[in-house]
């Protein structure tokens, strides 16, 4: 699935289409720094009904935020991570298995060890300045061979 956002007022309707694109709920979110990551996700956080607010984790790593249900979401930056034990520090299990929403930023360093199906967000940036954001469904490791839906 494609979505093409040509202003920041696309930003809202968007984020409902891809909490819609599919019943999974971890999504590994790709593209260049200041493409829109974050602000993507924030406004998933409102259609989450998120009551904290929602800020980059890039300093913490990872973020939790309650809903008005009262039930918890991950955002995760993996940027300052440089090797796969650090994820085991941060509780990368933890998160990938507690069924609830996971958002992770930067995901390069962990896609190779997701076993769990996962959404593939990639957001690029096109010649006419509008955020091009691309979805893709993901069956988790697989090590004989890749099984995308692409």
């Amino acid at each position: 699935m494609e979505i093409i956002i040509s202003n920041i007022s696309g930003l809202d309707t968007a984020a409902k289409q891809i909490l819609e694109f599919s019943s999974l709920r971890l999504f590994l979110v790709y593209g260049e720094m200041g493409v829109g990551k974050t602000t993507l996700i924030k406004a998933i956080g409102k259609h989450l009904n998120t009551i904290d607010e929602i800020i980059s984790p890039t300093f913490a790593i990872a973020n939790v935020y309650e809903t008005r249900n009262r039930s918890r979401w991950y955002h995760l930056d993996l940027y300052r991570l440089k090797e796969p034990e650090e994820l085991m520090e941060i509780g990368m299990d933890d998160y990938l298995n507690t069924g609830n929403y996971c958002f992770i930023e930067w995901p390069e360093i962990v896609e190779g060890f997701i076993e769990i199906p996962y959404v593939k967000v990639t957001i690029t940036l096109s010649d006419k300045n509008q955020r091009i954001i691309t979805l893709n469904l993901f069956h988790g490791l697989k090590r004989d061979s890749e099984t995308s839906s692409e």
